[in-house]
C-alpha cells in the first residue's frame, strides 16, 4: 500500500485507491492501525463490501498477577469460567429467529431460478451474517477481556472438527439420529468454541494451554472422586462422595485450571498441558 492511497474525508467516511476501479469511498468503522502495508476489498454472503488492511497487532499484554483461568466450552453456555462467570455467545433474537423461519418455508416454495428465490437468499444470507457478526464480535471482546485477566489460559484440547462431522454415513451404511446429531453440530458452531480459542492464541501468545478434556465433567473439582452419577443434570453437579455442589460447566471449567486429566482406570493425577502455544521471542 503506497502512501495517499487512503483518505479521510470525515469523521465516518473515506476513500481507497482500488486498481481498475479508481477511489472507492467506505464507512470509517475502526482506526486504519499504523504498519498496514497493503488492503483487501472483497464482497460477502449478504452483499456488502469490505476494506480490510493486513496487520499483525500487538499482544494483549500479561497482567503478571499469576492468575489461571480455566475455560469450559459447551452449548447452553458458551464459556464457562472457573472463576464462576457464564458467558453466551449472541445470536438472532426471538423475533428475527421467526423471521428466518418464515423465509426458510418461502424459499422451499420459491422456483429455483426465479428472481423471488434470489430475494428470499439475500433476505436469509443478511440475517445469517448478522449473527456471524455478533458472534465475532463477543468472541473478540471476550477474548480481550480474558487475555487482560489471567496470566495462563487454560481450555479443553477438543477436535472440534471431528466433533462437527456428519453423521449421515453412506448408501450402504447410514448413521444414526442424523437430525439430532446435524442440531448438536450446528449448535456447535453458534457457540463459536474453535473463534474463541483461536482470538486468545492470537492474543495471549504463549499464555494458552489445551488440557486432555478426559472426565473433566465429571470429577469433582473439590475432592477429587470421578463418578458419572455426579452430574444431575447439564447444569448441576453434585459429588456422591463429599456432597459438593455447583454449576456442572463451573466444576468442568476448574479441573480444565488445576489442569487434571482422569485415567483410564478412574483415578487422576496432576498433568501439565498437552499442547502450549509457542512463544516468539523477538532479539
Amino acid at each position: 500500500m503506497k502512501p495517499g492511497h487512503v483518505r479521510r474525508l470525515s469523521r465516518k467516511t473515506g476513500q481507497v485507491w482500488v486498481p481498475k476501479a479508481g477511489w472507492v469511498r467506505f464507512r470509517w468503522s475502526r482506526t486504519v492501525p499504523p504498519g498496514a502495508k497493503s488492503y483487501r476489498v472483497t464482497m460477502d454472503h449478504a452483499g456488502r463490501w469490505h476494506a480490510a488492511f493486513a496487520v499483525i497487532p500487538e499482544p494483549v499484554p500479561a497482567p503478571s498477577n499469576g492468575e489461571v483461568v480455566g475455560i469450559d466450552r459447551g452449548v447452553a453456555v458458551s464459556a464457562a469460567l472457573s472463576t464462576g462467570d457464564l458467558l453466551h455467545a449472541p445470536g438472532l433474537s426471538a423475533r428475527e429467529q421467526r423471521r428466518m423461519q418464515r423465509l426458510q418455508r418461502r424459499l422451499a416454495r420459491a422456483q429455483r431460478g426465479s428472481n423471488r428465490r434470489a430475494r428470499v437468499k439475500l433476505a436469509i444470507a443478511r440475517l445469517r451474517v448478522r449473527e456471524t457478526d455478533r458472534r465475532k464480535d463477543w468472541a473478540e471482546k471476550t477474548s480481550t477481556g480474558i487475555a487482560r485477566r489471567f496470566d495462563v489460559i487454560r481450555v479443553e484440547d477438543l477436535q472440534i472438527r471431528n466433533m462437527t462431522r456428519s453423521a449421515k454415513g453412506t448408501a450402504g451404511s447410514p448413521g444414526r439420529s442424523v437430525r439430532a446429531k446435524t442440531g448438536l453440530n450446528r449448535e456447535i458452531m453458534r457457540s463459536g468454541w474453535g473463534l474463541l480459542v483461536r482470538r486468545l492464541q492470537d492474543k495471549a501468545p504463549g499464555r494458552v494451554e489445551k488440557i486432555k478434556p478426559a472426565f473433566t465433567s465429571q470429577r469433582c473439582s473439590a475432592c477429587g472422586h470421578v463418578d458419572a452419577n455426579s452430574r444431575e443434570s447439564q447444569a448441576r453437579f453434585v459429588c456422591t462422595a463429599c456432597g459438593f455442589a455447583c454449576n456442572a460447566d463451573v466444576n468442568a471449567a476448574r479441573n480444565i485450571a488445576a489442569g487434571h486429566a482422569v485415567t483410564a482406570r478412574g483415578g487422576f493425577r496432576d498433568a501439565g498441558p498437552v499442547n502450549r502455544e509457542p512463544q516468539l521471542l523477538v532479539s
